[in-house]
């Protein structure tokens, strides 16, 4: 009996060979879109790599599966929002931003809130780095309480988890939105009403300490 023949090496699809850090884009935007509509255990990749108009392959090749990809989007997700809050700062304008970003990128803003509603769920993926960049924020807001943007005896973590949830309203409750306010929860002119007032609340906060020393 003849030995069977060697294996020829792994070669990659031929997308990649074209031009691989644009198949990535693609596959990274894809994937925001449909983890950001599904949340993570309803995404299929093969939906993923159907939109990026690519092989299905790829995302093994690049990012060793469905959880690689997913942990390389939320990545840019958090980097991103990291350098908007250095301690230097005002909160006053990262709450702006918060607000903004959910109306300028919803899939990214949907992707954050889906990673809380299905908290708890046994392929729960992307916890510790969800749990690092909030510990990082929780510093962010005691440094700008220390700065003088906020009242001593606030809890810097409940602050975080208060204004964040307050970010997330046009997302969270877009029926309350529409009810109360008469506009688009998804439009920008929302948006830019919307974070001015949680801005202005900030400023108020800050008064108050003032008023209280």
């Amino acid at each position: 009996m003849s030995e069977a023949a060697p294996r020829s090496p792994r070669r990659a699809p031929v997308e990649r060979q074209r031009d691989p850090e644009r198949t990535k884009a693609q596959l990274l935007e894809a994937a925001k879109a449909e983890f950001g509509a599904k949340g993570y255990a309803a995404a299929r990749v093969g939906e993923i790599a159907a939109k990026a108009g690519v092989n299905k392959q790829l995302i093994s090749y690049y990012f060793g599966g469905k959880e690689g990809l997913y942990n390389a989007l939320t990545a840019t997700m958090y980097r991103d929002y990291v350098t908007t809050s250095d301690h230097d700062r005002p909160f006053a304008d990262v709450v702006r931003y918060f607000v903004q970003s959910g109306v300028r990128d919803h899939d990214l803003a949907r992707l954050f809130l889906w990673e809380n509603l299905t908290d708890g769920a046994p392929d729960a993926v992307g916890v510790e780095g969800q749990r690092k960049f909030l510990q990082e924020q929780v510093e962010y807001v005691r440094a700008r309480q220390a700065a003088g943007d906020l009242p001593a005896d606030l809890d810097p973590a409940f602050l975080l988890m208060i204004f964040m949830a307050a970010s997330s309203a046009a997302l969270a409750l877009p029926r309350v939105v529409r009810a109360v306010s008469g506009q688009d929860p998804n439009s920008a002119e929302f948006a830019e009403a919307y974070g001015d007032q949680l801005a202005r609340l900030v400023g108020h906060l800050a008064n108050g300490r003032d008023r209280d020393a």
